[in-house]
């Protein structure tokens, strides 16, 4: 069975950090690559980041590039979203998602998703 599990978040000052960690474990997934998901309040979910494991090529949303950066630990199926430059529209739910195959990394399906974490960006 998958497991999908996030910690971090919380509540910061707009210009400010937070960072979110996210592990997986159990058989089934594909430890090609994993991923970070927002749902902002009212709206649909959205892509934050991706990260190939092998090689730790990193892609970003256009909303966060220069901001947020994702990074991961091989060998314990880990990622890290580092949030700086924090603004108010980054307000959201934020879910970690592993996908089952490959090709489902590059075609961005994510079948295994984590618990989400509010993040809060108040003024």
């Amino acid at each position: 069975q998958v497991r999908v599990v996030q910690s971090g978040g919380g509540l910061v000052q707009t210009g400010g950090s937070l960072r979110l960690s996210c592990a997986a474990s159990g058989g089934g997934f594909s430890a090609f690559g994993m991923a970070w998901f927002r749902q902002p309040p009212g709206k649909e979910r959205e892509w934050v980041a991706s990260i190939r494991f092998f090689d730790g090529h990193p892609a970003y949303a256009p909303s966060v590039e220069g901001r947020f950066t994702i990074s991961r630990d091989n060998a314990n199926n880990t990622i890290l979203l580092q949030m700086t430059s924090l603004q108010l529209e980054d307000t959201a739910v934020y879910y970690c998602a592993a996908p089952s195959t490959r090709s489902d990394y590059y075609h961005g399906r994510y079948d295994y998703w984590g618990q989400g974490t509010q993040v809060t960006v108040s003024s």
